[in-house]
């Protein structure tokens, strides 16, 4: 028991830290807050936040593995493969506002100034979409730790 409880707090820690690191981007990524060193701090969020969600994929697969259920009854459950394909759609969508970091960056460095408004919003956009989807997440694991919707 003791096990399963420190396996759910690493999981549910990893998990606060992954929003705070995405609700970090989503607020300085604004056209009007835009300078030099909010640029800087969005790339070493968008590392933070990779950490974080790596974080999140390895305890979830440690609970899995190692929870009171184990992994043959994890990996039977249809929502631990919703979760698994929400987790892979969210890292993609993290990929354009990550490019977007590094060619600002590089553009601030090569003295071409800041990025253009409509590539803060466009970059802005790709993370709000994934904060909403992310929401889903603890959802479907609600449901899978309460056999909900599986076999």
């Amino acid at each position: 028991m003791l096990l399963e409880a420190l396996l759910a707090y690493a999981h549910i820690a990893a998990i606060l830290g992954w929003v705070v690191f995405m609700t970090s981007q989503a607020a300085l990524c604004r056209v009007e807050w835009m300078n030099a060193a909010v640029v800087h701090r969005l790339g070493r969020l968008d590392r933070l936040t990779d950490v974080a969600a790596l974080s999140v994929l390895a305890t979830g697969l440690a609970r899995a593995g190692w929870g009171l259920k184990g992994w043959d009854w994890a990996w039977a459950q249809p929502l631990l493969h919703l979760k698994l394909a929400l987790f892979l759609g969210i890292g993609l969508m993290a990929i354009p506002p990550a490019r977007a970091y590094r060619r600002w960056r590089a553009a601030l460095a090569a003295g071409q100034g800041l990025p253009q408004p409509s590539e803060v919003r466009q970059a802005r956009r790709w993370i709000m979409i994934q904060a909403h989807a992310l929401l889903l997440l603890p959802l479907a694991g609600s449901l899978l730790a309460r056999g909900l919707g599986g076999r």
